[in-house]
């Protein structure tokens, strides 16, 4: 199955390069959404935060189709690309679940834990939850590190997958952490780890106040650098030996020639956030159930239409619409 090019993605006008495309819409696009929250409890004592959203004349449930939207870094259903995802769907049919990281729905969670990049078993009990509720298909979407969960998940279950997931699509996906890792170190990038870095260190600083002496509280202050704080706080607390290790075990690119059911992955090659080894044509031209497709333009969970308006429909939104509802042999 061939590298599906060329993309037929073309920017606005005024939005020329890919931080423009990345910052635009992540700051000044508005999107109305209106979800119905339900909190469910774990079995390790701790709970996840989902947010639904049907279409305005829904269907039976056993008809339905589900829709499970797995956000970026320090994202929420309220990330702008995940509701305008959410929002698009479901006006054309699907129901849609947004869930919540571990700390990322709005309250701190009640465990240790955090989340990780390479902790699949979070979604995976989502997925359980959905299909608990009577839904018999499902599809996967998954933004930036959402993505690279989602991809993760798909390859490490391979053909033992749930027949329930029919497919799944991914936008701005780091493949490789590592190399990553090393882009958003650049300084046309530092803008967007230093913001990851605030959010972070403060979510932790307000998790210690309530477990005093359980967290490397000091450590994780002093760090500036996403790397530097998965080297203090996100590996040691995970059972990882440092971030290397913690990078090159939950990379997804390893685990996406096992993928067994049809997903698209969408990577803009002007992305701020992606390095050269998060575009691999060479393997997309050689996997059974994986397209990768690679725009010039996008910038990182970005997309906006050519038309529209930055309040409209993106690009991304119907290019997913457009995967999910296409046939498959």
């Amino acid at each position: 199955m061939p590298l599906i090019a060329p993309s037929t993605y073309r920017p606005p006008a005024l939005l020329w390069n890919g931080h423009l495309q990345t910052i635009v819409p992540s700051l000044f696009r508005k999107v109305s959404v209106e979800y119905v929250r339900e909190r469910v409890e774990t079995p390790d004592d701790d709970f996840l935060d989902l947010d639904w959203i049907s279409p305005p004349a829904p269907k039976p449930l056993a008809e339905r189709q589900l829709v499970i939207l797995t956000h970026g870094l320090e994202g929420s259903s309220g990330s702008t690309y995940l509701a305008g995802m959410a929002r698009h769907l479901s006006q054309n049919g699907f129901d849609c679940l947004a869930w919540h990281y571990r700390s990322c729905g709005g309250d701190l969670n009640r465990q240790q834990r955090f989340y990780h990049l390479g902790d699949t078993d979070d979604l995976h009990f989502i997925i359980t939850h959905a299909l608990a509720k009577g839904y018999t298909s499902l599809h996967l979407a998954g933004f930036s590190a959402g993505g690279s969960i989602t991809l993760k998940y798909l390859g490490e279950r391979s053909t033992a997958i749930d027949p329930a997931i029919r497919r799944a699509v991914v936008f701005s996906v780091p493949l490789d952490l590592i190399g990553s890792s090393d882009r958003l170190e650049q300084w046309d990038s530092l803008i967007y780890n230093r913001r990851f870095s605030r959010s972070l260190n403060a979510k932790v600083a307000r998790k210690a106040a309530v477990m005093p002496g359980v967290f490397p509280l000091d450590a994780v202050m002093q760090s500036r650098r996403v790397r530097q704080f998965d080297e203090v706080f996100t590996a040691p607390m995970n059972g990882f030996r440092d971030a290397t290790d913690y990078y090159t075990r939950s990379s997804s690119l390893q685990y996406i020639p096992g993928i067994a059911v049809p997903t698209l992955i969408v990577n803009a090659r002007n992305d701020p956030f992606l390095s050269p080894t998060c575009y691999p044509e060479s393997m997309a031209r050689e996997l059974a159930n994986v397209w990768m497709e690679f725009p010039e333009q996008g910038g990182h969970c970005g997309f906006p239409a050519k038309t529209g308006g930055i309040n409209g429909t993106y690009w991304s939104e119907r290019r997913a619409l457009e995967f999910l509802t296409q046939p498959f042999d």
